[in-house]
């Protein structure tokens, strides 16, 4: 974990995507899972999105609000998990 101390927000987001990058390729390859991917997703995947939430929420306190983006109508195509995403499809505004 040490390489991924505290660091410019550049390297933090390079960080971000090479562990997406990461768990991308493990769920694709044909190593087996260590657990069923019901509770891969709602154990840590959902834990990682509602950490999202509460952040976007501290912002909003903070006086950073950020805008919102509906998961459901997102763009998400498997694989593309670089930087490199499609717009937002802004439900909320």
């Amino acid at each position: 974990m040490e390489r991924f101390a505290a660091t410019p927000l550049v390297e933090r987001s390079r960080a971000f995507f090479w562990l997406a990058e990461a768990l991308d390729e493990y769920l694709e390859g044909d190593e087996a899972l260590h657990a069923s991917p019901e509770k891969l997703f709602q154990g840590p995947v959902a834990d990682a999105l509602n950490h999202v939430g509460q952040l976007a929420m501290l912002r909003r306190l903070a006086g950073f609000p950020m805008k919102g983006e509906s998961y459901f109508k997102a763009d998400i195509a498997t694989g593309r998990v670089g930087p490199e995403q499609a717009p937002p499809k802004r439900e909320f505004k």
